[in-house]
């Protein structure tokens, strides 16, 4: 008879976000991820696979999560100016520990690039459902009269996930919310 799982599977997924998130792919070890998801050798094996397939799992998780966190404050404001520079501000505006964790999606395209062609599919697929959601505020701020005539959407929208992802690479490396702020701001008034 098959023994009962002893742990939440999700709690542990966390766990190995956690790790992989703060010392990459390769910093981190099989032992390093048993010993934070509190499970044996044997039960990772059973649930996850071997450490790629819970690193491809973890990042297609976190992946989801943030880019729906994010995606979910787009929708929150009424203006689509307003919206966009309300999910840049509440990004920046994070707790400290929350801000200084690693982002598991630009540690992956810092650590993998384009050599490993799961990953790139799982930070593309991430990235294009980011860009399209931002594509179709700036279209709707574009309708509403807010964005500036000369703004070109096509490259304003990589302009955005850029500001974005050096504005997560700035927290880690420990800058204060008010100076993500302002980025988040600086980024917004380039629209106008």
């Amino acid at each position: 008879m098959a023994r009962h799982k002893e742990f939440d599977r999700d709690t542990a997924l966390q766990a190995a976000i956690s790790v992989f998130s703060e010392h990459g792919y390769q910093g981190t070890s099989t032992d390093d991820l048993l010993t934070a998801m509190k499970i044996s050798r044997q039960s990772m094996y059973d649930t996850f696979g071997d450490k790629r397939s819970l690193y491809l799992e973890a990042l297609k998780r976190y992946n989801a999560d943030s880019v729906g966190k994010i995606v979910a404050d787009l929708r929150r404001e009424g203006r689509p100016i307003e919206a966009l520079e309300g999910a840049l501000v509440a990004f920046a505006s994070r707790p400290a520990a929350e801000a200084r964790r690693c982002c598991l999606g630009v540690s992956a395209i810092c650590e993998f690039g384009r050599t490993d062609a799961e990953i790139a599919a799982l930070t593309d697929s991430a990235g294009h459902a980011l860009h399209l959601a931002i594509e179709g505020l700036l279209g709707e701020a574009r309708g509403a009269g807010e964005l500036a005539a000369d703004i070109d959407i096509a490259d304003a929208v990589p302009f955005l996930g850029a500001a974005l992802a050096g504005m997560k690479v700035s927290a880690r490396n420990g800058a204060p919310p008010e100076t993500l702020r302002n980025i988040a701001r600086m980024a917004i008034r380039s629209l106008r």
